[in-house]
């Protein structure tokens, strides 16, 4: 089984590269399911339920939040009303949305979840224990893609590890730079600290280079904006053994256009 996780869709300008490059590469590598963090689709930041819709029919199965999933609160409806559309699970229950989606094929199904660090981050439930009572929810799936939006590389590679022979795979997302770490650890669990981002290749971080050099130095509120010109696309793909769900092959994609 192939999975394609797609990192961080940054504003418009990475919504219409995306649109432009996954279903030439969705058939290329001849991918069964197909996941994208979301989070930061919307220009601004955040995600709208226009650039959900863009990033679904673009080809995407399954759509993952992070911090910015709940900053567009006319969100908040379709989360609820869209299982495959998923926000951190370990936000509080009272929290719009699910962080678990099934996606079935008939002849196999696989578990995606979606994970928030709190390292550096906002004091949510600890992931750790979220993931366990997932998994015990999900019934320990053969096949779980876990994707871990987090801002530490020791949280994220700690987290796969604790997983590692449990899950299929679990990839970061957050930072928006791919890391060259990909690996399948002792008991078959894939991993790399992060996947990257979708979005402008002349930028900070998908933002316009000028207006984040204004933050830093001048210290006070700068309006971001996303910034123009060719982009990339990054992605990882995972290859899974159909009888045991455990990754036998991962690597690293950098599409540019």
């Amino acid at each position: 089984m192939k999975i394609l996780c797609v990192g961080d869709v940054v504003g418009g300008a990475g919504c219409a590269h995306l649109r432009k490059i996954l279903p030439e590469i969705k058939q290329r590598y001849s991918v069964d399911v197909c996941i994208v963090n979301g989070e930061n689709a919307a220009d601004g930041n955040g995600l709208t339920p226009s650039a959900a819709g863009h990033i679904f029919d673009s080809g995407a199965d399954v759509i993952t939040g992070g911090n910015h999933t709940f900053r567009r609160r006319e969100l908040y409806n379709v989360l609820d009303s869209t299982p495959s559309l998923l926000r951190p699970a370990n936000y509080p229950s009272s929290a719009p949305g699910h962080g678990l989606y099934m996606v079935d094929r008939g002849r196999y199904q696989v578990a995606v979840i979606s994970l928030i660090g709190v390292v550096y981050m906002e004091p949510l439930a600890c992931p750790f224990d979220t993931l366990d009572a997932l998994l015990e929810e999900a019934g320990n799936p053969r096949f779980c893609i876990v994707d871990f939006h987090a801002e530490a590389t020791a949280e994220k590679k700690a987290l796969a590890y604790y997983a590692d022979g449990r899950i299929s795979a679990l990839v970061g997302t957050h930072t928006h730079v791919q890391t060259a770490d990909e690996q399948i650890l002792p008991q078959g669990t894939g991993f790399l600290t992060d996947v990257g981002m979708t979005g402008p290749l002349h930028s900070v971080l998908g933002v316009k280079p000028e207006q984040s050099i204004a933050k830093m130095r001048g210290k006070l509120p700068v309006r971001f904006s996303t910034a123009e010109g060719p982009c990339q696309m990054n992605a990882v793909l995972l290859t899974l053994d159909d009888a045991t769900g455990k990754t036998t092959a991962i690597e690293r994609l950098n599409i540019v256009h």
